[in-house]
């Protein structure tokens, strides 16, 4: 595992302020495309992984996460697939810690489905992770395992109580899925509220082949929080996380509910997030097929300029904005007149 602060340490910061005036701070750096569950909003039910050697190692995630903390990012996000199933991701963690002890970092953390939380909470908690987001999208176990299309409940549970052990803060993200979040809002927001954990609920993106009927799936986080208001008090707040949700307070209980709206409401004008797949691809919009290959530059073995250089115009051209539409096949369908419109 490498402990230099990586090929940009001791160079000039990359430009992190796009045309707009936007600052990158965020990132989030998928680690594998693998999981062990297959998500019906997320996964096709037989997927093709990538090859291994397609994959970032272990130690160029860490110079690429180095590189991007140098240029300025101060949240950095690891995710999947689901990241836990990373062989040597434990060694990753390990590794980042040292931008945290060194005040560089201000949050490291990540998302996860739960399956392995268990194992690894106490781990996490020792490499300076603070909080971790857990995908819970029902409480039902049979629901959970048709959702999962292969997972236990009862696994994701004790994963979620050894984090709350090992000190952790968690928060649950809830895809809001027709036909089953109306029927579990209350009872999820009562389990995560009971448990001293924030809730955020996530409106499905067109991203992806799952093999199922998107628009079958979708279901808008304004009727939604409609239902929600029938029973229960809620505040709008400027409090955030630094990610894209809008949060609402609970008077009945304290806590917060987050609500994500990719499709109903953009939130492109405050976005301060890029991502980069495992793979090494630089993707400053989701809602956008540009990509910047950051892999390259990174095996060129020189002393960083290009990497550097790569990363500066990949954020000078991260657009204004996405405009998502589900089509009725469920595949993703890009209406770029809104984007040049500012939608």
């Amino acid at each position: 595992m490498p402990h230099s602060s990586g090929p940009s340490a001791s160079s000039p910061s990359c430009a992190m302020v796009d045309l707009f005036g936007r600052r990158v701070t965020y990132l989030r750096l998928s680690v594998t495309d693998r999981c062990d569950l297959r998500c019906v909003y997320c996964m096709a039910e037989d997927m093709t992984f990538l090859p291994r050697d397609q994959v970032l190692s272990i130690e160029e995630l860490d110079l690429l996460a180095a590189a991007f903390i140098a240029a300025g990012v101060t949240k950095l996000r690891i995710t999947g697939g689901e990241p836990l199933v990373r062989k040597g991701v434990m060694d990753l963690f390990a590794g980042l810690s040292r931008h945290l002890a060194a005040g560089r970092l201000k949050e490291l953390t990540l998302t996860t489905n739960g399956t392995l939380l268990a194992r690894h909470a106490e781990g996490l908690a020792r490499a300076g992770v603070k909080r971790v987001n857990v995908s819970l999208d029902t409480l039902d176990a049979a629901r959970f395992r048709t959702i999962t299309r292969r997972g236990s409940l009862g696994v994701v549970m004790d994963g979620i109580r050894a984090a709350l052990e090992a000190g952790l803060k968690v928060k649950l993200n809830a895809v809001a899925l027709a036909g089953v979040t109306p029927d579990e809002v209350f009872d999820l927001i009562d389990f995560a509220h009971g448990h001293g954990m924030d809730l955020t609920f996530i409106e499905t993106m067109p991203l992806g082949d799952v093999g199922v009927d998107r628009i079958d799936q979708y279901y808008p986080l304004d009727a939604l929080r409609r239902l929600i208001e029938t029973r229960l008090t809620l505040t709008d707040t400027t409090e955030g996380t630094g990610g894209p949700a809008r949060y609402a307070r609970v008077a009945e209980t304290g806590w917060r509910l987050g609500f994500i709206t990719p499709m109903s409401h953009s939130f492109c004008e405050s976005c301060n997030r890029v991502r980069v797949s495992a793979t090494g691809m630089l993707h400053t919009c989701l809602g956008q097929e540009d990509a910047f290959d950051l892999k390259t530059p990174l095996r060129a073995g020189t002393d960083g300029a290009a990497l550097r250089a790569t990363i500066a115009a990949a954020i000078r051209a991260k657009p204004r904005g996405h405009d998502f539409v589900i089509a009725r096949n469920g595949t993703p369908a890009l209406a770029r007149h809104m984007s040049a419109l500012g939608g």
